[in-house]
């Protein structure tokens, strides 16, 4: 089971369900890579998603990663990769907390205007995204970066989104 413990702040609106968004894309993540037993090994997967603002983003940024800028999104594992299945199966009460995801509103609206798709959707991408790196994927060189994609793709196909990484012809 997954839980999401999400936090919504302005300007996110309301009108989405956004935790069962968060939820669906956790899993559909989770499901594409080796740690995709966990769904059915831990009595619950937890995840900690914050939908806030640009400014709360950069001043992470800056802070963990001395980065000046805003970003779309933000993860912060809780277990090493390595560790995961091991935390899991020790754990007393069954549960994995994973990790923090942290979306900045601003950065996905824009970016989801200029890819021609909802914020919804691109919201999705970012928490396949973001849960992704909670499980250690990475994009630093050009064959993590194929990796991390081609999952996120086998990911948000399973839930109606194209791929993401497509080049569209103008």
């Amino acid at each position: 089971m997954i839980h999401i413990e999400l936090t919504r702040e302005e300007p996110w609106p309301d009108g989405t369900d956004w935790d069962a968004l968060a939820v669906r894309a956790a899993r559909a993540a989770i499901e594409r890579t080796p740690h995709g037993d966990l769904l059915t090994t831990a009595a619950v997967v937890e995840i900690s998603v914050r939908l806030t603002s640009d400014e709360d983003v950069h001043a992470l940024n800056r802070q963990y990663r001395q980065k000046d800028k805003p970003t779309n999104v933000l993860s912060f594992p809780m277990v090493q990769p390595d560790l995961i299945d091991t935390v899991s199966q020790n754990s007393d009460d069954g549960e994995l907390l994973l990790g923090d995801i942290v979306l900045a509103h601003g950065v996905c609206v824009a970016e989801a205007r200029d890819k021609g798709v909802t914020v919804e959707e691109h919201a999705t991408h970012l928490l396949v995204h973001g849960t992704l790196h909670l499980l250690g994927y990475d994009h630093l060189d050009d064959d993590e970066a194929d990796a991390m994609e081609e999952i996120e793709r086998q990911a948000l196909a399973t839930l109606g989104i194209a791929d993401p990484y497509l080049i569209r012809e103008d």
